[in-house]
């Protein structure tokens, strides 16, 4: 149960009982939440709160969790005022001094700083500094005198990442007659390192940055070789061959980076504390947030009926935290934890329990949408039916309430898609025609969550929708910027989880269809197509980013981008890696403070 106590001195969050949270405490919780985290975080001078939270062991946790639930849930320490003003107080000195910095800083070092204000998590803050240097002193091409590689790849990289419209025609200069890279830059580390990360913005069609790709990349290989005594370069070599900037997921290298900015020759100790002092505070943000999705999840109590079903509120926020890692996105990530957890809870149905004749019935009441559809399923299901019923109703009333739009229309209509897309599967899988590698991979996006998640953040979000591009959503197909973003998330799944699968007897994946149509005959080669089709739709993925007539606002468009990376870290588990498995980046990001 969250209880707020009254006294402006004490303020205490207990930890979640076995009983669900009254209604007006719940709304206190989450008013708190919203006066601490401001949702306009280009505000640098915003007020804020540091609280300390706890690690301690979930002794007091009841109910039917799984263990991850049980390991990860804790108990929030006291909120001490005095605390609370030196900690605003800190703060919001370093966030005067670092914007002090961003207008007086020279050229070179203004794009260094933006680029690691960022990449330490804390650019939600100058946000309209930076668009504003971006836009003013480094968009027009014509006012840029500049011949280093490292500072033109920058700027490059800076701009695409912003949003900002410029052409590769900026790397001409660094290339011979041939449109081939100078040799001689074969010795510059740093300036191939920058043209590597900046190479990853491309789209399609642009030879240029393609070309770009391929010369850094054996370059920077050869160079790790060369590379004696170590050197901290040769580590972010490393790292940038393995998966470039670009494609990681932003908490994740937030927290990487801030653990290894501290050891750099050019640390800024004030821009490390606050970057420090911000991850701790959204961290707190995200266990507050993760306390009302629990407390939801418990008093909808699914799990409790179908046992069979996925018990996993924790890995459903992890995606919310990757696709919406913005502080100000609080009631966004909570809404759409919910949606995701009940699709689970569906899957299943259809994956592992449902018969097919009780699949149709149940198909056919989501398509009717009303309560009366109810008295026709099976008991397992009726729960179900409701949980999501309920659980949409209330998201269109919350964006009717907050922006004055029915949504009920668009939401519906992503809902029938997605279980329809379940039924083809399940024709599929129960003796059905087997599909071709094109209708698998387009109907496992739907299945896969993806549309039903970028039509209720479309509106969940609220930024730039207009009747036109809200009109796209209920006329399918749906924009290619869903469509691009879907097709990673599910070939990652795939990636991720193919054997499992075959375990369990679903034959039909993307690498055995890919196998299948290009007449491969070994795995590893059909997983290597698998890869090629993921970084061609990434380049798919940019050439909408840098569109000039864009028809969808930049925000879902950010969204799109946080699926695909967020899909490469949920589903790629290496035992090397930085992190090994969903576990522990719940750890990392939601329970383990930076020192």
């Amino acid at each position: 149960m969250a209880s707020i106590n009254s006294s402006r001195s004490t303020v205490v969050v207990s930890s979640l009982s076995s009983q669900p949270a009254p209604r007006a405490s719940t709304q206190i919780l989450r008013q708190q939440a919203t006066n601490q985290f401001p949702v306009d975080g280009s505000n640098y001078r915003a007020r804020s709160l540091c609280i300390c939270m706890s690690l301690l062991s979930p002794s007091t946790i009841t109910g039917n969790y799984d263990n991850a639930l049980l390991q990860y849930i804790r108990q929030p320490m006291v909120l001490i005022p005095t605390q609370e003003d030196e900690g605003m107080k800190r703060r919001e000195y370093l966030l005067e001094k670092t914007a002090r910095e961003l207008q007086t800083s020279t050229t070179v070092e203004k794009l260094k700083l933006i680029d690691t204000i960022q990449r330490l998590g804390i650019g939600y803050y100058f946000e309209e500094d930076i668009n504003a240097i971006l836009q003013v002193e480094f968009s027009n091409i014509a006012l840029i005198t500049e011949d280093n590689l490292f500072t033109t790849a920058l700027r490059f990289r800076l701009l695409r990442h912003n949003g900002f419209q410029i052409t590769s025609d900026v790397f001409l200069k660094f290339m011979d007659e041939n449109r081939k890279f100078e040799e001689s830059l074969a010795y510059d580390t740093l300036g191939l390192l920058s043209l590597y990360e900046a190479s990853y913005m491309g789209a399609n069609g642009e030879e240029i940055l393609e070309e770009a790709t391929k010369f850094t990349k054996a370059y920077l290989q050869l160079s790790i070789r060369q590379l004696s005594p170590p050197h901290h370069h040769d580590q972010q070599v490393i790292e940038a061959l393995k998966l470039p900037r670009h494609m990681r997921m932003a908490r994740l290298e937030t927290r990487q980076y801030i653990e290894k900015y501290g050891a750099q020759s050019d640390c800024d100790a004030a821009l490390l504390e606050l970057a420090t002092l911000d991850y701790n505070k959204v961290q707190t943000q995200h266990q507050i947030e993760l306390a009302e999705i629990t407390r939801w999840w418990r008093q909808l109590g699914l799990v409790e009926k179908l046992t069979f079903a996925r018990d996993r509120p924790l890995e459903c926020f992890l995606w919310t935290v990757g696709l919406l890692p913005e502080p100000k996105y609080s009631t966004c990530r909570i809404e759409l934890a919910k949606t995701i957890a009940i699709l689970l809870v569906i899957d299943d149905i259809f994956d592992t329990y449902g018969k097919m004749d009780e699949l149709v019935i149940f198909t056919d009441a989501i398509r009717r949408w009303d309560l009366e559809a109810i008295e026709t399923l099976p008991e397992y299901m009726k729960i179900c039916y409701l949980a999501l019923y309920n659980t949409t109703n209330e998201i269109c009333y919350n964006v009717l309430k907050e922006n004055g739009w029915t949504v009920l229309p668009y939401l519906k209509s992503t809902w029938i898609d997605m279980i329809e897309g379940f039924m083809v599967e399940a024709t599929w899988f129960n003796g059905g025609s087997e599909p071709s590698l094109e209708e698998y991979i387009e109907n496992g996006v739907s299945t896969a969550g993806a549309y039903m998640a970028f039509v209720h953040l479309f509106f969940l979000m609220g930024e730039g929708v207009t009747r036109q591009n809200s009109e796209l959503l209920l006329n399918k197909p749906y924009p290619n910027i869903f469509s691009f973003a879907g097709r990673i998330l599910r070939l990652w799944d795939d990636l991720g989880t193919s054997k499992e699968e075959q375990e369990r007897g679903d034959m039909a994946s993307s690498i055995r269809l890919f196998m299948k149509e290009k007449n491969i005959e070994r795995e590893e080669e059909g997983r290597k197509r698998v890869f090629e089709e993921i970084y061609g739709l990434w380049k798919d993925l940019n050439g909408e980013m840098m569109c000039e007539n864009r028809v969808m606002p930049l925000a879902i468009i950010d969204v799109a981008l946080n699926m695909a990376r967020a899909s490469q870290v949920v589903y790629n588990h290496e035992e090397d890696s930085y992190f090994s498995n969903v576990d522990n980046y719940v750890e990392a990001l939601f329970f383990t403070p930076i020192a």
